[in-house]
């Protein structure tokens, strides 16, 4: 519905309406382009006799400022149209008016599309686990920014006992109440009474849960993916046709798909026969966790009238006749929502599925095969790094070696950004294409806008394939064990869905939570869920009051708080905090901020701020320098706002609007200036863009014109934006001969820490993986240096060769399980006790692959390779089994807990070595690119 308030009109979609050009159209679909309300429309055809034909073989986009009579208006005029019979046949004339506007009653008429986010938490602050299962939702009609804000985020229900699904069962029954009675509201700017349907938009969460809503088996299942039915048996995996369809999506899954395999499980299950629903459920990945209970039961009920002595047949009949009355409640309300499909609308979660997912594999794979040296070398490589234009927290690059294995979403974040330029001759060729692999899509993952979006999908493809192939190189067995390097193939299919995948993250309902376990933990704890609902609900409608809602009164007159209770919030930032308000504040594009002043000395007067001659900066070597008068004074300033509003300092690097050519050149700032008279300057130190990619990091390289100096001095309203770039220390020769004290709480602790001193080489690179901006620098920067190349001219072939080497992993760790079982069985048949040290031994002396060499390290999946007392929070879905780890004759030995588990990417299954190297012997396959 459009409110056209000047014309008092409301304009539905399906409709016909007249334009000020006199032109018929029918607005199929609203359309917001910048400021301006557009629709996607039918043209209307009129003939010589009168008749009118919807063109409906292709839209038009009209401006809705254009519309000038809605359906009523052309009946009241008499004005329309005989429908010709092609259209009347098509329905066009039976779906008017829109059955919408009786139930708006006169009212303006929204939708509101919202966000369902439901997960499995603790109400417990400490280890101790308190599980509740937790929905909130969000208001998805917001703008980007609002919806990053814990104050919209709002609690929907909670149970230690009810699920995800049995929460929404209740939760679907008021939304598709207000598609029949909408929710009656104050138009806040207007003041007239208007009214809004619930719709659903999207399920983020992590990737177990979307599982579950979409009546998923799961990530362990043969047909691991819920969003299309890639996959098979493991031995079917193997093969090279189906090794290569893993890495693209396969038969897309629907509802209407789902359903109709939960009906024939759940009439399986009236026959009584459970192993017959289980196989269904692997042949196909259906398993609705909802549904379940129901097949359960019908299978428990066929067991006891059986039991009674009652005839099969008849049995069936009536388990049967009993589904078919009760249908409505056997299946999951997220598959019988009215315009909600669970297989199309649980979106990739870049939060869980790249941060918590990819980064971590190739991070898990890259640290456990450095040595102590390497450690210590990447530490210094990662501290130097130039954060100016990443928008990341300070790095502590010590903590994150020491707690490698226990790192977070934040940390990983930083990681992806700037890591492919310090693990370079620390890591294995293959494992740094994968890192720079990863650098490319992760950077296309998180734009905030897309400009050409053909083009956009075009690069996510590639670099999505990028980052499978390169794992897949790396070790073969990933891409069937871990359904989030699949899910990379269904990314382009989610981008066209819902726009950049950045507005569907899930960090500000994870910070949700802790607002739920305070309310968990002064519950009274007979009946938590009940506590926390009342107590979030106080807290909801305490927020509708203080930010001026209303709310309709017993007379049906609109009320809302009074002024000094508004103006209570208003002037309590510390309020507005707790409730999770952030005031939005917009610097102006061209302020500066001047170098702060002297602390003052008690007893003497404020020192007078400082003025210096435009002629004693470098602005007098500055090619334009002339149109200045170098004599003038100037103040020093500390920053300056960019058109994109980042706050820009000394040495930052910009793009900026030449003064001289009006063409966009880039450089770094030298100096920030303000005269007294307002006027605003810097002085950019002008690079040039390379025309070739860098060699080892395929990214655009900064060099001086003819290694030399160029100065220009720009007015600070043509700064454009902020982007990252790193000092070319590979081609610098830069090493560790600084050293500087230690300090320890703010104290010199009188060691000496090293450093990396930059060479003096004026060579820089542009950071393209980094996150800040990605989006603006893919619009300045030359085709040609940005767009995604493929690894592999014929992927095809490639997966056929990997998946060769998939197959002679496979063979020879099944036959090391079976010697394994049958050096087990033989011993135990000779009532001998084994020494268990030489089944392990003998689990390592095969030789290996042709195309596979011996490693140190081992590239498993995250999981294996955690601390036991890992304390990443974020890290617990498709966790690997744990490893039993046992000390015999002074050796480790450590065994997988599930031998059957494809878990890891070694296919040793015992560890033998001695305490003091705690030395490993695993499989790594490196097929040559």
């Amino acid at each position: 519905m459009y409110d056209a308030k000047h014309l008092n009109a409301h304009f539905y979609v399906n409709e016909v309406a007249r334009l000020n050009s006199g032109q018929l159209v029918i607005p199929v679909r609203w359309l917001k382009r910048g400021k301006d309300i557009c629709a996607d429309a039918y043209a209307i055809s009129i003939s010589s006799e009168g008749v009118a034909t919807v063109i409906d073989s292709e839209t038009i986009v009209i401006e809705a400022s254009e519309l000038t009579a809605n359906y009523l208006d052309l009946k009241d005029e008499n004005c329309l149209p005989s429908w010709s019979e092609q259209t009347v046949k098509s329905g066009f004339p039976e779906r008017m008016p829109n059955p919408k506007r009786a139930l708006a009653g006169g009212d303006p008429l929204y939708s509101s599309f919202i966000d369902y986010f439901g997960d499995d938490v603790s109400g417990n602050r400490s280890k101790s686990w308190n599980k509740h299962w937790n929905a909130y939702m969000t208001h998805r009609n917001l703008p980007r920014a609002l919806l990053h804000q814990e104050y919209h985020v709002h609690f929907v229900s909670t149970s230690p006992n009810a699920t995800i699904t049995e929460q929404f069962t209740v939760f679907k029954t008021v939304v598709e109440t207000t598609h029949k009675e909408p929710v009656k509201v104050r138009d806040a700017e207007t003041g007239e009474t208007t009214r809004f349907s619930i719709y659903g938009n999207a399920g983020p969460s992590d990737n177990p849960m979307q599982s579950e809503i979409s009546s998923h088996i799961g990530g362990k299942g043969n047909f691991f993916c819920r969003k299309c039915e890639a996959g098979g048996t493991e031995k079917d995996k193997e093969t090279d046709e189906c090794f290569h369809s893993l890495f693209a999506p396969g038969v897309a899954r629907s509802k209407e798909k789902i359903i109709s395999e939960l009906k024939k499980q759940v009439k399986l299950a009236c026959a009584g026969v459970a192993k017959h629903v289980e196989d269904a459920q692997r042949a196909t990945g259906v398993k609705d966790a909802y549904t379940q209970h129901w097949i359960e039961y019908l299978l428990e009920q066929y067991k006891q009238k059986k039991s009674e002595g009652q005839r099969p047949k008849d049995i069936e009949t009536q388990l049967v006749q009993w589904t078919l009355d009760t249908e409505d409640k056997i299946y999951s309300g997220f598959l019988t929502l009215q315009g909600f499909d669970p297989t199309k609308d649980t979106p990739v979660e870049i939060l869980h599925t790249i941060l918590l997912g990819v980064v971590k594999y190739i991070w898990h794979s890259s640290h456990t095969s450095w040595s102590a040296a390497q450690k210590q070398l990447y530490s210094l490589r990662l501290q130097l790094t130039d954060t100016d234009g990443l928008s990341i927290h300070a790095i502590r690059a010590n903590y994150i070696m020491q707690y490698a294995n226990s790192l977070i979403g934040r940390q990983f974040k930083t990681i992806a950004q700037v890591n492919i330029f310090h693990v370079h001759g620390i890591v294995t060729d293959d494992q740094f294409a994968t890192w720079r692999a990863f650098g490319e899509l992760s950077a296309l993952l998180w734009v905030p806008d897309i400009a050409n979006i053909d083009e956009y999908l075009g690069d996510l493809r590639v670099a999505a394939g990028n980052v499978l192939d390169a794992f897949a190189v790396l070790d073969p067995t990933k891409i069937l064990s871990k359904i989030k390097l699949h899910l990379l193939a269904h990314l382009d299919e989610d981008v066209t869905a819902f726009g950049p995948l950045i507005g569907l993250m899930t960090e500000v309902f994870e910070c949700f939570n802790a607002i739920f376990r305070f309310c968990s933990i002064l519950s009274n704890h007979r009946a938590p869920s009940r506590d926390i609902a009342l107590q979030l609900t106080d807290q909801e409608g305490l927020k509708h009051r203080l930010t001026g809602g209303w709310w309709p009164t017993e007379s049906g007159d609109w009320e809302q708080a009074g002024p000094r209770a508004r103006e209570f919030l208003e002037a309590r930032p510390v309020l507005q905090k707790l409730i999770g308000w952030t005031i939005q504040s917009r610097p102006t594009p061209g302020a500066v901020k001047l170098v702060a002043l002297p602390k003052r000395q008690k007893g003497v007067p404020r020192p007078v701020r400082a003025t210096i001659t435009l002629g004693s900066t470098d602005a007098r070597h500055a090619l334009n320098a002339g149109n200045y008068d170098l004599k003038s004074t100037w103040f020093a300033c500390r920053q300056v706002i960019s058109a994109a509003l980042d706050e820009c300092k000394i040495e930052s690097w910009v793009f900026v609007k030449s003064p001289i050519s009006d063409e966009l050149i880039t450089g770094k700032i030298n100096n920030i200036l303000e005269d007294t008279n307002g006027l605003a300057i810097i002085v950019l130190d002008k690079f040039q863009i390379s025309n070739e990619r860098h060699e080892i990091f395929g990214m655009p390289v900064l060099t001086q014109r003819q290694s030399e100096r160029t100065l220009i001095i720009v007015p600070t309203a043509n700064i454009r934006f902020q982007y990252n770039a790193q000092h070319d220390c590979n081609h610098a020769k830069c090493e560790a001969t600084g050293e500087r004290p230690r300090l320890q709480e703010r104290v010199d602790s009188g060691i000496l820490d090293k450093f990396i001193v930059h060479q003096p080489s004026q060579r820089f690179i542009v950071n393209t993986h980094g996150f800040h901006n990605a989006h603006l620098l893919r619009q300045v920067l030359p085709r040609n240096l940005i767009q995604p190349i493929p690894l592999f001219a014929d992927r095809k072939a490639k997966h056929f060769e990997l998946a060769e080497a998939l197959r002679e992993i496979k063979t020879l760790k099944r036959k090391r399980l079976q010697e394994k079982r049958e050096a087990k069985k033989n011993a135990a048949s000779n009532g001998a006790n084994p020494d268990p040290a030489t089944w392990a031994e003998s689990t390592v002396t095969h030789p290996l692959p042709p195309n596979a060499e011996s490693s140190e390290h081992t590239l498993e999946g995250i999981g294996n390779g955690q601390p036991e007392n890992s304390s990443d929070s974020e890290s617990d879905e498709e966790a690997p089994p744990r490893k039993k780890q046992k000390r015999r004759g002074g050796r480790r030995v450590v065994e997988d807990s599930d031998s059957d588990s494809d878990y890891g990417s070694g296919i040793a299954d015992a560890v033998v070595g001695t305490s003091a190297t705690r030395a490993s012997t695993r499989l790594r396959t490196a097929v040559a690119q």
